[in-house]
């Protein structure tokens, strides 16, 4: 449903948070292993969310990269907006040419509804909610993809 930047940033930033504890800083090659993600693609998704303040980072051989005190509060809508996820609450789900509420598909209005179900979710949901559920595969479901 949404796009593998946006399940990326979420599968990396959750990985750190629950690292947090053993280790200061990850390095890339470390979340790209444990995560079964490309590391090229996953370097350029960590930059977006370091420039945005929402990771820190050090360069070098004991560098890497970790959560800070912004990373918790942050909200899911803003990953979402930062990988362009936005859009998905605009497209039509029949990817009908123009679909609105002046020219509406067949199930634009049922859609609408859970559109901004969906949306008032992740406007609301925070990296730190999600990892308040202390479920022992959690860490599992990041991996198991």
């Amino acid at each position: 449903m949404f796009s593998k930047s946006f399940g990326y940033a979420i599968r990396s930033i959750l990985y750190l948070a629950l690292m947090e504890e053993e280790k200061d800083k990850i390095q890339l090659d470390e979340i790209s292993e444990e995560l079964n993600v490309p590391r090229y693609f996953l370097a350029k998704v960590m930059n977006k969310l370091v420039k945005e303040g929402i990771l820190d980072s050090v360069k070098g051989h004991n560098g890497g990269f970790s959560i800070n005190e912004k990373t918790l509060s942050v909200k899911l809508i803003s990953i979402m907006s930062l990988t362009g996820e936005s859009s998905q609450f605009s497209k039509c789900v029949l990817q009908l040419g123009k679909c609105n509420a002046s020219y509406p598909c067949p199930i634009h209005d049922r859609v609408e509804l859970l559109r901004r179900e969906w949306q008032a979710l992740f406007k609301s949901l925070t990296i730190g909610d999600l990892l308040k559920k202390n479920e022992n595969n959690f860490m599992k479901s990041l991996i198991a993809i």
